[in-house]
């Protein structure tokens, strides 16, 4: 059995680690770099960056920071933002990410999940959503979930994978920041969708929230949280340590 990963995600905006409340209201948290050290020693299995505002401005992503992140930190490292083009998976790349997380960019140019994919490989090719429930459905948005596509979320998601993306994140936009637990009908459909791994972003509250994401869909491969880890309000350890007594596959 494949273990579940835990991972923290770090939204970066203006060279700060800041989070909100259904992508709005930002607060400042911390220094990227510090606390991605942190999350390294108490037993991240991997770190997400975004830097968040990239996309919106039409900016590149920071490569400072990365560079800095990438020297100090020695597990999976996953970098968004402002991913438009194949010479911005090089430049993150080179900069010290394993693997490329890719949003907007996609949306405005779906060729580059293959294009990359191709060139780098899939396993390097992350494909992130901001999915909203819009009636029976589930709804695209784009730019840090200010932009509704007008796309169906597991078709997109399906034609991404169908084009070379190795992982899906999945981030609930009507869950995020709100600590009422993941968003578990919308992961269960993009889970039926898709044989790629799926990462859980939007929602966790407690650690409760992490065993019934587990418990409730297997096939979910990890769980991506950032205000009660930044707050610490629930640790690495007492989090894995709570998974394993439940029963649930984790890297110690």
């Amino acid at each position: 059995m494949i273990t579940k990963r835990i991972i923290p995600c770090l939204d970066v905006k203006d060279g700060r680690v800041v989070k909100g409340v259904n992508f709005q209201g930002l607060a400042d948290v911390s220094d990227p770099v510090a606390l991605a050290e942190h999350y390294s020693r108490c037993g991240a299995d991997e770190l997400v960056f975004y830097d968040i505002t990239a996309s919106a401005e039409g900016r590149d992503i920071f490569t400072d920071i990365l560079r800095k992140t990438a020297s100090t930190v020695f597990i999976p490292l996953t970098v968004g933002g402002g991913i438009r083009t194949l010479a911005d998976f090089d430049r993150v790349l080179k900069c010290g990410a394993d693997k490329v997380s890719v949003n907007s960019g996609a949306l405005a140019n779906p060729g580059l999940i293959s294009d990359a994919a191709k060139r780098y490989g899939s396993q390097c090719v992350v494909l992130s959503v901001d999915a909203k429930r819009m009636g029976d459905g589930f709804r695209v948005f784009a730019k840090g979930g200010r932009e509704d596509t007008g796309l169906d979320a597991i078709e997109w998601i399906r034609r991404g994978v169908d084009m070379g993306a190795g992982e899906i994140v999945l981030n609930s936009i009507d869950t995020d920041g709100v600590r009422g637990g993941f968003d578990i009908p919308m992961l269960d459909a993009v889970c039926r969708a898709v044989n790629v791994p799926v990462i859980a972003s939007g929602g966790a509250g407690c650690i409760g929230d992490f065993i019934t994401l587990f418990q409730s869909l297997p096939k979910v491969d990890a769980g991506l949280a950032a205000g009660i880890f930044h707050f610490g309000e629930v640790s690495i350890p007492d989090l894995k340590a709570a998974l394993a007594a439940n029963h649930i596959l984790v890297r110690r």
